[in-house]
This record gives C-alpha cells, structure tokens and sequence, in this order.
C-alpha cells in the first residue's frame, strides 16, 4: 500500500489518496512486468547465442571465451546505451522508450552469451532462482519500510563506481584477490541498490501522480524498470561469479 502518511500530509483527501494509491500499485505491475519481459528477454538471446557454437564464434573464441573486436563492442555498449537513454528520455515517446529497452536488453543478453559456455546449466538454474528470491525479498522491503532509505543512494552509486573501475582495471591485472572482492562487493551493493530504487520509484510516484501526467508516468514506468532490471542482471552475475559450477 502507498504512504498514506506521506500523500496526505501533501494536503490529498481521502478520496484521492485512495486514488493515488490504486494507481500506485498499477504502476508498480507494470514496473515490474517490464522489467520480466526484459529480463526473459535477456536470458533467451544469451541462451540462443550461447548454446550454438557457430554465433558464439562471432564475439568470442568458443574455446578460450576471449572476446574479439565485436565481443568488446557488444561487452561495453549496455554502458553507452544507459547514458544514451538517460539522455534522450525527454525526447522518446512512451513506445520509442519501451523499444529502446527492449534492445538494451537483448544487447545485453548478447554480452552474457558466454555464460552458458562457461557455467553448468543447473548452476545458471540454481543461481538465477536465489538471485530471484533475494531480489523479490530486497524489493518488497524497499517497498513497504517506513525506513527513508534515500540517503543509501550517493553511497551506493559511489560503490557501483568504484566496481566498475576496479573490474576494468583487473582485465589486466587478473588478479583473483579483486575478482573476489568486486563479487562480494557487487552483490552488497545492487542488494542495496535493489531496496533504495523501489523505494525511490514509489516516491516518486507518489510526488507526480497528482499531475496526471500519464506520458511521464509511462516512461518513468520503463526508467523504474531499467533500474531494477540492472539491479536483478548484476545481482545474478556477481552470485554467479562467487558460487556458479564452471564446465
């Protein structure tokens, strides 16, 4: 249920507050069927790419996993495509944007490919359902706390920062020590990341739904869906990291 608290001392009646709250959880459902229609997405085209040696070949060695010249391209252009989103949003209509993550997510589906190469699939299974249930608890409780978790967010995108340049660094250094270390950290991190985004998602739901402003609300909708989506990938891939069963 939305904030009651936090809507009527925004001067909402009962009326509407009972509105607002309707469509909250609307807007919640379509955050997160977005987000699973992305995230099965994802997991096809990695699972399609993965288990055929002959497209596997076309961005990594089937043998040794390298990635050649286009496996670098498909590896980074999720980050591109983030900053590119985040920049053109105001500009794409609700459908562009829709579109728009769905490719992203395929895109990514492409950069995970090597996964059903290098890890069993009951491991890939095993790891996806605890990543699942952990998201599902972590989300419910950014949800529902009465807890101002905002403060978490300059915290934590510091750490997913940090992560990112410790993860380029070790493409070089290959160190196991950081490896490990970026894992565990990784997975304390989107945990994290995974309550403050639901949490924020809501609020902000709650601070526009007054306008009506169905076109926002539909893209904020998808914004809401990108992060969480990110959250759960990342979650997944650094529990893989840390506990996956390799061929």
């Amino acid at each position: 249920m939305a904030d009651f608290n936090t809507i009527r001392a925004s001067g909402v009646s009962g009326a509407r507050a009972a509105q607002i709250d309707e469509g909250l959880r609307a807007h919640m459902n379509k955050v997160y069927a977005t987000m699973s229609v992305g995230t099965l997405l994802t997991f096809l085209v990695a699972w399609a790419v993965g288990s055929n040696a002959d497209l596997l070949s076309i961005f990594r060695d089937p043998a040794t996993l390298q990635p050649n010249i286009l496996g670098w391209i498909v590896m980074f252009a999720p980050l591109g495509m983030i900053f590119l989103f985040g920049g053109m949003i105001n500009r794409l209509s609700m459908a562009g944007a829709q579109l728009f993550f769905y490719a992203f997510a395929a895109i990514m589906g492409l950069s995970m490919a090597w996964i059903f190469v290098a890890f069993t699939g009951y491991s890939i299974a095993q790891i996806f359902l605890v990543t699942s249930i952990a998201f599902a608890g972590l989300s419910l409780w950014g949800y529902t706390t009465k807890k101002d978790i905002s403060g978490w967010g300059s915290f934590l995108i510091m750490g997913v920062i940090g992560i990112i340049v410790a993860s380029l660094l070790n493409i070089f250094l290959q160190s196991p020590a950081i490896y490990y270390a970026v894992s565990i950290l990784g997975v304390l991190i989107f945990a994290g990341l995974t309550a403050y985004d639901t949490q924020k998602i809501k609020n902000e739901y709650i601070q526009h739904a007054a306008h009506a402003d169905q076109e926002w609300l539909g893209k904020a909708a998808i914004m809401g869906a990108l992060s969480l989506y990110l959250d759960f990938i990342n979650m997944f891939m650094f529990l893989l990291q840390l506990f996956g069963n390799r061929e």
